[in-house]
């Protein structure tokens, strides 16, 4: 550099010269630079005013409202103090001079809070930038800073919408700060809490702004959701809320990533629409599968709960239906992890119930009946492919996780069909009957090919169970609705009787159907009721759809109950709850016809207890006997007939006396001590067809069927397309009645052909000559009764053990010939009104017209006018 030399005194006139000298230099420089200074633009000299010499003394205030005042009034100068600003913050960043870059941002956020414009957008682009550049540094404080600032920004609403701002950085950075893996805990925790604030800040700004569809596109969401969730999985602990959304402490919020993380999950479940729903919930299976989080699945069960309490009622279905695809895609993953996919299931049911369902209920129980069956096929191939020893463990243990997933298939099958209207739970109840397996029909859609036998009947009882868990609660006006024939024939299928748990099964559902005023749980137990009106048994009417059901079914359900007593596996449950089908059979659908053949089906259920003709063990006949002296004591006091009642009475207080073990309360207990055999017993024990009849004859009843041994009938004999005549009520056809003789001629009855109506080709002359002798048989009674009780053993012996063939075609005739009599009537009475175009008529096999004159025709008064 040159030296300077000052000039002589002499020349001081002269401009001022400075000599090359070394000192010189830096006052040189220092007029230079203030000369430069003056020549800056004010926004920038405004801008360095506010950083102060040492950054400890942070903002120059006075400077900073002077730069606010500033920015206000010029707008337009904001994009070039925000580009400024920035540049200075970028500068500091790389230097590590955090003071400095604290005060950039203080005085960045105050001119964000202050300045509302439409210039505010250039502003922002710079502000964004610099937040940016704050979350890439690596040191903490800086990262939380930059979300700190992000937050206040994402506060603000703008006047405008920003069409070409995408915040996909911020997501993914905020993102990957709440899996921040920081060696110091405090620190970590820091650095989460500001990831997940930031994500809060992302959410917020994005759904109030016009392009918020951007938010929810899948890359976005398969960052924002597993980010949450695993900050909510790290810390189990804490009492997270279960329920709708609460607003919870500020102290919580900035000290626990969990609590905040949840509440984040719930502010965005709560923005979200219908077409972004699947979006938001998808990367929840994900986590959950990437995590092993179904087995156990308390987390899980966890995050549904908030999902479902978050969003709006009407999407509930839309979750349903999602969790419902995740466990179609896991079918094959282990039973625990379907238990777990499944409880969730439930949980989610339980919430959608009380709101929205949709249109998913037929999809919710075919996919539920369909994993049930994979359940049982997977049970019973694990069953015979294990070799006995090696595997036996492992089978076992596989065995108890499929009961485990089928209990939870059918908690949730009940407990959403409980949740649903009547008339959607009868359409439920029909679809899960229809997939249960029948053998001999071809009705149900369950495939049960590849089970077996016991898997078969594995698969009808948890069918059975899931139509118990529908139908209980359900209650309809009349019983027709509840038990229609297309429902109740399969229910009372032979094929469904051949294990005493299926037998338990269709009685528990038949009282869930029929039990119309919740009587059932004062009737549970067999005994000997001492005061029935003690039970204040409610009941109604019966009304005439209930009478015609009981025409038309009543001796399908006989017979079943009949068959059901007889079983050689029953056991006490077996027996109680038979007792409980025929006493709410009384209740609910009980006039006095019916409780005729409820008295005779007990007396016949007594009979085959004494004869013993199936050769059932003392206990079961011991069991029947109780059951028949527990229902007609609660009959007899339910009709509230005096001679009725006492003559149950009587036999009761005898088996007491003599044969405990012919009363429930004794042949149901432990130790009870049986008869070798009941054919030495007096009849004092029995209940008497004869002493009943009397009974019920003085107090009005109908009484001459009570003299006919009740035979279980079957409803199949008639030809298919022909339905049985109706029964004609009239008195002569009570002794008719009285002497059927067949299975037919209980479901159709006897009609006999007058010899007038006859051809005479086929008159049967009847007559006989009245003489002494046959006086004297009229007279003799004794011999008569004899030869009719003679007569009905034949013939129930003959029906008994003729061929099924023969007695269908004696069936068939008897319908033949009277469909034959009623065309003939049908021929002569009804016939075509005369017609001025021609009648028809047939002569020699040719076809002829005969008109009839209009002034011939002859019209009924009421048409003439």
């Amino acid at each position: 550099m040159r030296d300077y030399v000052q000039v002589p005194a002499a020349d001081l006139e002269k401009p001022y010269e400075l000599t090359p000298t070394r000192e010189s230099t830096a006052l040189l420089c220092l007029r230079v630079c203030c000369c430069c200074s003056a020549l800056r633009p004010r926004y920038k000299r405004l801008v360095d005013n506010i950083f102060p010499e040492d950054p400890k003394d942070g903002l120059v205030k006075a400077d900073m409202e002077k730069l606010t005042f500033y920015a206000v009034s010029a707008p337009e100068k904001l994009d070039r103090i925000g580009s400024y600003l920035a540049e200075r913050l970028s500068r500091d960043v790389v230097r590590h001079r955090s003071g400095y870059v604290l005060i950039a941002m203080e005085a960045l956020d105050q001119l964000l809070m202050a300045c509302h414009s439409q210039s505010i957008k250039p502003f922002v682009e710079s502000f964004l930038h610099m937040v940016a550049k704050l979350l890439e540094s690596g040191e903490p404080k800086l990262q939380v800073l930059g979300t700190n600032s992000f937050v206040k920004f994402a506060n603000i609403e703008e006047d405008t919408p920003s069409y070409h701002r995408r915040y996909d950085f911020f997501v993914s950075r905020f993102s990957a700060m709440c899996h921040s893996c920081h060696s110091d805990p405090d620190v970590r925790t820091e650095i989460r809490i500001a990831g997940i604030r930031g994500i809060q800040g992302v959410v917020r700004k994005t759904v109030n702004d016009e392009l918020r569809a951007t938010i929810w596109e899948p890359q976005h969401m398969d960052k924002i959701v597993p980010s949450l969730l695993f900050n909510m999985q790290k810390i189990e602990e804490v009492d997270s809320r279960i329920g709708p959304p609460s607003s919870p402490s500020a102290a919580d919020k900035e000290e626990n990533p969990a609590v905040l993380a949840e509440n984040c999950l719930r502010e965005l479940l709560g923005r979200a629409t219908f077409g972004n729903m699947n979006n938001a919930v998808r990367p929840v299976f994900a986590h959950l599968d990437h995590h092993k989080l179904w087995d156990p699945n308390e987390f899980a069960v966890h995050c549904f709960k908030i999902i479902m309490y978050s969003i709006q009622a009407q999407y509930s279905h839309h979750v349903i239906q999602e969790i419902l695809g995740h466990l179609d895609a896991r079918k094959k993953d282990s039973p625990r992890v379907r238990a777990g996919i499944i409880q969730v299931l439930l949980e989610a049911v339980a919430i959608a119930a009380k709101g929205s369902i949709g249109p998913t209920v037929l999809e919710v129980f075919n996919t539920l009946l369909k994993h049930l069956r994979l359940s049982v096929e997977f049970e019973a191939n694990d069953v015979h492919g294990g070799s006995m020893g090696s595997v036996s463990l492992n089978s076992a243990s596989k065995d108890n996780d499929e009961k485990i997933v089928q209990n939870a298939i059918i908690q949730t099958i009940g407990f959403f069909g409980s949740n649903l209207p009547d008339y959607q739970r009868s359409e439920i109840m029909m679809f899960i009957m229809g997939k249960v397996p029948v053998f001999g029909t071809s009705t149900h859609t369950l495939d049960v090919s590849q089970l077996g036998d016991l898997g078969t009947r594995r698969i009808q009882i948890m069918l059975l169970r899931s139509l118990l868990m529908v139908t209980s609660g359900y209650k309809a006006k009349t019983i027709v609705t509840a038990l229609p024939g297309s429902f109740l024939d399969p229910l009372l299928s032979p094929s469904l009787m051949e294990d005493y748990e299926l037998r338990q099964l269709v009685l528990e559902v038949m009282h869930n159907l029929m039990d119309r005023h919740d009587n059932r749980a004062k009737l549970r137990g067999i005994r000997i009721i001492p005061d029935v009106a003690d039970l204040k048994i409610k009941r109604e009417k019966i009304c005439r759809q209930d009478t015609s059901f009981m025409k038309k079914n009543g001796q399908q359900l006989y017979r079943h109950i009949y068959l059901g007593c007889k079983e050689e596996d029953n056991v006490q449950k077996n027996y109680e709850l038979l007792y409980t089908s025929l006493a709410l059979m009384t209740i609910e659908l009980a006039n006095e016809e019916v409780v005729i053949d409820l008295i005779r089906l007990a007396i016949a259920l007594q009979d085959s207890a004494i004869l013993n003709e199936d050769n059932l063990p003392m206990f079961h006949r011991c069991g029947i006997m109780a059951l028949v002296a527990a229902y007609l004591n609660f009959v007899s006091q339910m009709i509230a007939v005096p001679a009725f009642c006492q003559h149950v009475t009587k036999v009761i207080e005898m088996r007491t006396m003599e044969a405990p073990y012919f009363l429930p309360e004794h042949v149901f207990r432990d130790k009870c001590t049986l008869p070798k055999s009941l054919e030495k017993h007096d009849k004092s024990l029995y209940f008497l067809t004869n002493k009943i009849a009397e009974s019920l004859g003085g107090s009005g009843y109908s009484v001459e069927r009570l003299s006919v041994p009740y035979v279980p009938q079957a409803t199949a004999l008639f030809p298919s397309g022909k339905n049985p005549p109706k029964p004609r009520h009239k008195s002569e056809d009570e002794d008719r009645l009285s002497r059927r003789k067949s299975i037919v001629d209980t479901v159709s009855i006897q009609v006999d052909i007058l010899p007038g109506s006859l051809p005479s080709d086929d008159v049967v002359s009847n007559t006989e000559e009245i003489t002494f002798e046959a006086l004297k048989k009229a007279i003799d009674t004794n011999g008569m009764e004899e030869q009719e009780k003679e007569k009905r053993r034949l013939v129930i012996e003959k029906f008994q053990k003729a061929p099924f063939e023969e007695i269908a075609a004696q069936c068939e005739s008897k319908a033949n010939l009277l469909h034959d009599r009623l065309t003939q009537i049908l021929e002569l009475t009804i016939r075509p009104p005369p017609s001025p175009s021609g009648t028809l008529t047939i002569t020699s096999g040719h076809a002829q017209y005969q008109s009839v004159p209009v002034y011939e025709m002859k019209f009924p008064d009421l048409c003439v006018y």
